[in-house]
């Protein structure tokens, strides 16, 4: 990520926790990062404000065809898996982790991935299902970085790996 938050991918910037400035180190405090994001939101609006002239966009979009699928009455399961995604990243991917542990989180996090687009293919679209979808995907994202690193830094603790790696590139 550039000092400008443009990323390696055309037209999307990163801010805030997954720009990895480094501004802070791994040790920083929680408050920093407020800061740190607002300082870098702005230099990447002021970047990328004047390249919104330059692209079209398709505004004939068709309206969502809903054909097939009924709303869902079944909100409570919903509700339940996102509180499971949130207990088992709190258990099993918190500040102490171990290789055990994440691959635990990451098949309870495959059950309620199934599950979820069981249900999502038979719903109608509705904000919290899409939610659901989301930090499901956000969990697997800090799962499989987590399983990758090798080693503690800073926060990043494992028991598996309790020294610091300095040769490592994550």
């Amino acid at each position: 990520v550039s000092i400008d938050g443009e990323t390696s991918i055309n037209r999307l910037y990163a801010n805030g926790e997954c720009a990895c400035t480094g501004l802070h180190g791994a040790n920083r405090l929680a408050s920093n990062s407020l800061i740190e994001a607002v300082v870098f939101a702005d230099s990447a609006a002021k970047h990328s404000v004047p390249l919104f002239k330059k692209f079209s966009f398709q505004e004939d979009i068709p309206d969502w065809n809903a054909e097939g699928t009924t709303s869902t009455e079944e909100m409570v399961l919903i509700t339940q898996s996102y509180k499971e995604v949130g207990q088992i990243m709190s258990s099993y991917v918190g500040i102490v982790r171990s290789d055990i542990r994440l691959q635990r989180a990451m098949d309870r996090l495959n059950i309620l991935f199934r599950e979820t687009e069981n249900l999502f293919q038979r719903s109608v679209v509705s904000r919290e299902i899409c939610e659901l979808r989301n930090i499901i995907k956000v969990g697997y994202m800090v799962i499989k970085q987590a399983m990758a690193r090798k080693e503690s830094r800073g926060l990043h603790y494992t028991i598996d790996y309790p020294d610091k790696d300095p040769d490592s590139t994550l």
